[in-house]
């Protein structure tokens, strides 16, 4: 039993007077601390803890054989390039590639999606946009999430992470040059 104890008694001083003894106080802590358990206890049963929130990606193995390799068509292909400073290099299709340039924003990059998603589908491919994303190494790491929660938005199946070429690379330098479409 959990209490608190007072051991005043009587004082007797130097000159003999006897001073009245006082009644030592007991309070009873019992009750209290079980009622403490009681609320700590609902509160951690009742309190939803956060779940944290993760994309799954799967990776494939790498193929050791370019044959192994899935052919992407043409057509259907959209290369975005993540460089630094929050720009996006893209071109459509695989061959000769123009590059163009635009700034990260959640609508200037879900337009460019949406735009070539249906493109691809007026032309019969539904579902068959490919889009393979490339990250430079000045690259920030948020701009590789926030493309990939694009592809979720978009209801973009299919999109590969690719490594970026040394064309692609050489590219990039010359866009750097040019001024950014839509800032």
């Amino acid at each position: 039993m959990a209490e608190i104890q007072d051991s005043g008694g009587g004082d007797h001083g130097k000159k003999g007077k006897v001073r009245s003894k006082k009644a030592s106080t007991h309070v009873d802590m019992t009750a209290m601390v079980d009622l403490a358990f009681l609320l700590l206890t609902f509160f951690l049963l009742t309190t939803t803890f956060n779940k944290p929130q993760t994309m799954e990606i799967i990776m494939p193995d790498k193929a050791e054989k370019e044959e192994d390799q899935s052919e992407v068509k043409e057509s259907n292909a959209l290369t975005l390039i993540l460089g630094e400073n929050n720009r996006i290099y893209w071109y459509a299709g695989l061959k000769d590639p123009k590059v163009e340039v635009t700034y990260f924003g959640p609508t200037k990059i879900r337009k460019l999606l949406v735009e070539k998603r249906d493109e691809v589908a007026a032309r019969g491919g539904k579902n068959k946009l490919t889009v393979l994303i490339k990250a430079d190494e000045k690259a920030k790491y948020k701009n590789f999430v926030d493309i990939l929660d694009e592809m979720n938005i978009n209801k973009i199946p299919t999109y590969a992470v690719v490594d970026i070429t040394p064309q692609e690379l050489e590219m990039i330098a010359k866009a750097q040059t040019a001024p950014a479409s839509g800032n």
